[in-house]
């Protein structure tokens, strides 16, 4: 659970702001974006392996 403290007269704006970054930071946003939509285990494995592949090509 991500939680942040708003501090004496600091802005709704600003507090969401570190707020957002910090739910960056932790990876909150990539694991909410991967969840979205389910994907199929056979899905997975052929991302996982065009990932490889990508990353052994690069080096």
């Amino acid at each position: 659970m991500t939680e942040i403290k708003v501090g004496k007269g600091e802005s709704i704006d600003e507090a969401l702001r570190r707020f957002k970054k910090k739910c960056q930071r932790n990876g909150v946003i990539s694991e909410m974006k991967r969840r979205e939509h389910y994907e199929k285990p056979s899905e997975k494995k052929r991302k996982k392996a065009q990932a490889a592949a990508r990353r052994k090509r690069r080096g």
